[in-house]
């Protein structure tokens, strides 16, 4: 029964993390960049203050750890968030979900300057090239009809701005002995505010609003971004981050599979060969060794032990 509720879990924040590709792109259909990355973002904030509120958990009160929040809601939530949506204005959903899943290789490139411990080893040296070789498959820059534009180099911008704010959360903000709900739900706050600074940038053109739009901006506020944190922090307290990690490797499957049958997003040979392979590098990356099992202890010296 935990194994199958723990699959239910990842199944689920695989489908809501890897379908907000899908309901950017038709957010963007009433709603400038700026507007659908406000609106997601208070959406968000809600659902996890609703939650720390139910569960009677505060917010952090000490100026360090918001300062340390207002970077990681920066390069977690504003930054990204608004690239991928600036991204997608010119870039298929699917492909979008592809460069997403190259987190984990910024992760690697990143660690280092933060003073963050990171053994590179031959196999993770490898999966970090062939990491960076799909997506040289996937962009094609030697074909004039390849993908790789502002629109692209915006996604991909916003993947290693991923890389740096889960470093930067591992150092920072792993061990403030709070509620994940009252620092996510602090964090989204804070990113908030960073947009409505922005919003003269884009952000005060006339909204001509339509159902599915307004609709998929819900989804994605309230799903894809409230309860996915808010189930993805469940997760790690139960089953652990290798466990929570598996969740990466599908995004891009329901991304590309949702904007193939729904959006008709045509893919090629290429781009799938290449997908292929920035999976395999990032696997290759997240492989650990095996420490060597300690010869067995006589018995005599077990019980005296």
């Amino acid at each position: 029964m935990g194994e199958t509720k723990t699959l239910l879990r990842i199944t689920a924040l695989a489908v809501m993390w890897g379908s907000s590709f899908f309901w950017i792109k038709l957010g963007l259909g009433s709603f400038s960049p700026v507007q659908l990355v406000l609106a997601r973002l208070v959406l968000g904030a809600a659902v996890l203050l609703a939650l720390c509120l139910l569960g009677r958990r505060r917010l952090p009160a000490d100026r360090r750890t918001w300062g340390h929040l207002a970077v990681a809601a920066f390069f977690h939530n504003a930054v990204p968030f608004l690239l991928f949506a600036i991204g997608e204005t010119t870039v298929d959903s699917g492909i979008t979900g592809v460069l997403n899943s190259t987190t984990p290789l910024w992760v690697l490139v990143v660690a280092p300057f933060l003073g963050v411990p990171n053994r590179m080893t031959v196999t993770r040296v490898v999966g970090l090239v062939a990491g960076l070789a799909g997506i040289l498959l996937i962009f094609a820059p030697w074909q004039a009809s390849g993908l790789l534009s502002w629109g692209a180099l915006a996604c991909l911008a916003a993947a290693a701005s991923y890389g740096f704010a889960f470093v930067y959360e591992g150092r920072y903000l792993s061990d403030t002995g709070l509620s994940p709900y009252a620092v996510s739900g602090g964090q989204m706050l804070v990113a908030t505010g960073f947009l409505v600074l922005v919003m003269p940038f884009g952000g005060l053109t006339p909204v001509h609003l339509s159902p599915l739009p307004a609709i998929a901006v819900l989804i994605l506020g309230v799903g894809s971004t409230g309860i996915a944190f808010a189930l993805n922090y469940q997760l790690l307290a139960s089953e652990g981050a290798v466990a929570t990690s598996v969740v990466g490797y599908l995004l891009p499957v329901v991304s590309v599979a949702l904007g193939a049958i729904f959006l008709h997003e045509q893919l090629n040979f290429r781009v799938i060969a290449g997908m292929v392979v920035v999976l395999a590098g990032v696997a290759l990356t997240r492989l650990q060794r095996t420490p060597a099992a300690a010869p067995e202890e006589p018995a005599a010296v077990r019980e005296r032990v």
